[in-house]
């Protein structure tokens, strides 16, 4: 099982996209939502509020 790329969710078999790149990394995205946001709009995860990694970055400052 893979996890997003952008929002480090868990893809479920036989669903979601594979992107591979010119520079052959392969990128996993579980919607069009997170591809869009990480292709064309050329957002970063830890500053997108609904990501994981956004998260993470949010509860470590908090200790």
């Amino acid at each position: 099982m893979y996890t997003c790329s952008f929002c480090r969710n868990k893809i479920e078999q036989g669903t979601g996209k594979i992107y591979v790149k010119k520079d052959a990394k392969i990128l996993y995205f579980c919607s069009n939502k997170c591809e869009k946001n990480l292709l064309k709009l050329k957002r970063k995860p830890r500053t997108t509020a609904w990501t994981k990694e956004y998260a993470e970055i949010k509860k470590g400052l908090k200790k």
